[in-house]
This record gives C-alpha cells, structure tokens and sequence, in this order.
C-alpha cells in the first residue's frame, strides 16, 4: 500500500478498537501516552489510519507478548514515529531530485562517504569506562545483539562513537526507566534500523545532489547553440 494510502484517517475508534482487538479507552489511554496520534474529522472525531493500526498492534506485542512497560513502549514508539517521519522526507527528497535529474543527461554515481561516528577505535576496556559499564555487561549486551561492535584483525573487539552513544541509551532504558531487556532489544532494534535508514537518504541524497552539479558543470560547459551550428556548417563547407 502507498505511504500515503497508509497515512489517510479513514477509522473511527469504535471499528479501530475492533481490528486491534482492544477497547476503545485504551486507544484513548495511548493517545494521551502519546503512544498513538489519530487523525480527526471536522467535527473532531478520532479517525484511525491503516499506520495507526499498524502501531496499536506493535503497541499490543510489546505488552502482551514481550511485558515491556509503558515507558519502554513510548521509546519504542517513537522510534517509529521517527522512522515514519524519515521515510517520508526521503521519498519527497528523492522526487525533489529526480525531477531536477530528469533534465540532465545520466552519469555514474560516486561512492558513498564512510561516517566517522561509525569508525570503530575503542577497545572494550575504554568503552566500557567511558560508559561506566563493566566490559563482562559489553559482552552480555553484544550477545543479545543490542550492540555490534567492530573487530580488529586480531578479532578484537573496537567500538565506535555510535556504539557509545548507544550503549549510554541502553543504560538510561534499563537504570532510569526501568524497560525489560525485551523491551530494550525492540527499542535498539529501531535504533539501527533509524541510523541505517538515516545513512542510506543522507548518502542518496547526497549521490543524486552530486550528480546535479556534475551534470549542470557539464552542460554548461556545451559551447552555445549557435557557434555549435557554425561549425556544423563549416564541416558540411569542408566537404
């Protein structure tokens, strides 16, 4: 289904509560959580999209399959949103683009640019000092895949600044907010998914701007149409 098919508010809370196997408060309850964000009709009813259906049952998986509590939900949630909100900026980026590249003439695209955020330079001794972690936790949280560090040719272990800003999120989840490991493994999950999604527009954004340029110097380096024509005619002349 188009993005925006799955956007359009076309449910009222009565049918919404129905498909998600929910009751109407609780759809109210996460609304106020802001865990849900209905659309609303001119006289102000709730209206519920196909996406809205979509996260109220991601919203029932993590509390009734997974127990994450609401705190983890909300991070969760908002990962989603977040994710949403990046998709849609691509497409409109990428049509922008497209149309602009659809003037010029195709040529190969660059390689893409590594982040320095994602070089890995610390050894697990460091990374764990720095996040006031004990490396045998580092260890555990690789295991349940919440953090991938990189390795060295000797297979050591080297995380990035990525991975630090991730593990100080792990922390905070599990110290200050109390979410389940489940929780924070969903929440991480999102989160990988968010800075990949966010590396891929910003890299074919930037590949598809490139090309622009690249295009527009080679155009405007064509000589004019008229001294192109005079030597078409010189040419024919000679002959």
């Amino acid at each position: 289904m188009p993005a925006d098919l799955k956007n359009r508010p076309v449910y009222v809370i009565s049918v919404a509560a129905e498909l998600v196997d929910m009751h109407p408060q609780t759809l109210r309850l996460y609304e106020r959580k802001g865990l849900i964000k209905p659309g609303r009709s001119g006289g102000k009813t709730r209206l519920y999209s196909e996406r809205d259906i979509e996260h109220l049952r991601e919203i029932r998986r993590l509390t009734q399959e997974l127990g994450v509590n609401l705190a983890g939900v909300e991070e969760v949630m908002r990962l989603q949103y977040e994710l949403d909100d990046l998709q849609g900026e691509f497409e409109a980026e990428i049509e922008r683009l497209e149309g602009a590249i659809r003037q010029t003439q195709a040529l190969p695209s660059p390689g893409a640019e590594t982040d320095p955020k994602d070089r890995p330079v610390y050894v697990i001794s460091i990374a764990a000092e720095l996040v006031d972690m004990h490396p045998q936790t580092l260890r555990l949280y690789e295991r349940k895949e919440l953090i991938k560090p990189g390795r060295s040719g000797g297979k050591t272990r080297l995380y990035s600044e990525r991975d630090i800003e991730h593990l100080r999120e792990i922390r905070r989840l599990t110290q200050e907010l109390g979410v389940n490991l489940a929780g924070v493994e969903e929440i991480m999950r999102l989160r990988h998914e968010l800075d990949g999604a966010r590396a891929r527009m910003e890299g074919n954004v930037r590949r598809l701007q490139q090309d622009i340029t690249e295009r527009m110097t080679k155009w405007r380096e064509l000589p004019p149409a008229s001294e192109q024509a005079g030597t078409d005619e010189s040419d024919v002349a000679d002959e």
